[in-house]
């Protein structure tokens, strides 16, 4: 019986110990900015932030679909090409070491910089920043994957060699099995660097999203709309983050089964 009720408890907990987190600093804050009188303009209340969620409802849904769709198809471009360079990387040694290096090297290059040149090359529409968002995204897909296929237990390679098994059906079978938590580990981290590269690419090229409703609102000094739309864009990043943990867990299930 305890036993039965430690897991129940432990999921309990996953859930309520952020959110009983995320109601005093809600709490706190709220606090702060009506004890001092901070002006809305600086800092505004969350009650501020809720009131401006409430009348600007449309508007900021309208803005999400723009941002969330690119955000979507981001991540998954994310996900096929970092599978791919993972799996062309791990098939070949000599791949490996002429591009696995310059690759790393090339991701420490400031990707923000880089946005303008996606326009001058794309143009101001949604190719230039989906390339972008997918340019900034897919290296930990990439790692992550690349990872789990090289780490995969060699007992296990070993023992399908011995039984005359080709290259092609251990990677099937073995090898990418064994890297899909790495693969789903990348795609996390990429769900949230895809919404924040379709962002960016909207703060210089777009005239929808809520990048650009940000960039509006800044301008006129309208604070509370701006956290109302860092609220929907946490909105949306947490979706596509409870996606991919879904996709993960029911892959996890699948191959359990």
């Amino acid at each position: 019986m305890p036993s039965a009720a430690t897991p129940s408890r432990e999921r309990a907990l996953t859930l309520i110990l952020p959110t009983m987190t995320a109601i005093v600093v809600l709490g706190f804050w709220q606090l702060l900015a009506k004890h001092w009188s901070i002006p809305a303009v600086i800092l505004p209340a969350p009650s501020d932030v809720w009131q401006q969620l409430v009348a600007a409802w449309r508007e900021l849904g309208y803005q999400a679909c723009f941002t969330g769709a690119e955000a979507v198809v981001a991540c998954l471009l994310s996900g096929v090409l970092g599978a791919l360079v993972a799996a062309m990387l791990a098939s070949s040694r000599f791949l490996r070491d002429m591009l696995y290096p310059n690759l790393v090297a090339f991701q420490l290059i400031p990707k923000i910089a880089l946005a303008p040149l996606f326009v001058i090359w794309l143009g101001i529409d949604s190719p230039s920043r989906l390339v972008f968002s997918t340019f900034i995204s897919f290296f930990p897909v990439a790692i992550g994957a690349l990872t789990g296929l090289l780490g995969t237990n060699p007992n296990a390679i070993r023992l399908c060699q011995s039984l005359t098994a080709s290259k092609s059906q251990i990677f099937r079978h073995v090898q990418v099995p064994y890297a899909l938590p790495f693969f789903f580990s990348g795609m996390k981290v990429a769900s949230t660097l895809s919404v924040i590269g379709i962002i960016v690419g909207e703060f210089i090229s777009s005239k929808h999203g809520l990048g650009s409703y940000i960039l509006l609102a800044g301008s006129r000094a309208e604070t509370p709309r701006i956290f109302a739309a860092l609220v929907v864009l946490c909105a949306i990043g947490l979706a596509l983050y409870g996606i991919i943990a879904w996709c993960e867990l029911c892959m996890q299930k699948a191959w359990r089964g």
